[in-house]
């Protein structure tokens, strides 16, 4: 059968990160105003729009780099209070309905996994939430099929981000699911290839997507 394996991105379809993404952008605007630069909500908001738009590769670095004007020294001294501010934050915010859509995705004998750039930042709030169980594997986009002896074609990525999801997991030939949610809600492909085989805003969507994908991937 194809389309056994589901690998999940943790950031927007398991984890929230609305608390995360409102702690951020809190000590960001306070790590300028130490610094002496002005910085409102809008002007957070339009940095964070910016560097989504930009396909920046950390959002985070690109919005304290626009907020501080380029210059060098003073992103050095702002990062280092961001550091100081959020270094304790544990704000893992379970998604409503995931835990049941795992459960059902694994008694149907899927193979569910967790892809991450960094696997040793899987969050252990996980395990703390009840369904790292689910999960038989935690690791990189480019090794899950292999370790999980599945072909490419036979994964589906479900992720929040174009360019750190959904990009890289067609271009290894594996089915894609965008989950809209929060920061990265309206970044959009940039190329025809990058554009997900389906848009889900919520986990009804999201199971209804899935059940799709299967659905035409045993057809072939």
């Amino acid at each position: 059968m194809v389309g056994n394996v589901i690998l999940f991105d943790v950031g927007g379809p398991i984890d929230l990160e609305f608390a995360w993404e409102m702690a951020m952008d809190s000590a960001i605007a306070a790590a300028c105003g130490l610094e002496g630069i002005r910085v409102d909500e809008g002007m957070v908001e339009a940095a964070s729009a910016r560097a989504v738009a930009s396909y920046a590769p950390d959002a985070y670095a690109h919005m304290i780099e626009t907020l501080c004007g380029g210059d060098p020294a003073t992103i050095a001294r702002v990062r280092r209070r961001i550091d100081g501010i959020t270094a304790n934050l544990d704000v893992f915010q379970l998604r409503p309905e995931i835990d049941g859509l795992l459960r059902r995705l694994s008694e149907r004998g899927l193979k569910l996994g967790i892809v991450a750039s960094r696997p040793d930042a899987v969050p252990p709030q996980l395990g703390r939430a009840g369904i790292a169980p689910f999960f038989g594997y935690a690791g990189t986009l480019e090794m899950a099929a292999q370790v999980l002896g599945m072909a490419p074609a036979d994964c589906i990525v479900v992720g929040d981000r174009i360019d750190k999801d959904i990009a890289p997991a067609r271009a290894l030939g594996m089915a894609t699911i965008l989950f809209r949610s929060g920061r990265y809600r309206r970044q959009q492909p940039r190329t025809p290839a990058e554009a997900p085989d389906a848009i889900v805003t919520d986990v009804p969507e999201l199971e209804a997507a899935i059940v799709s994908l299967l659905g035409r991937q045993a057809m072939r």
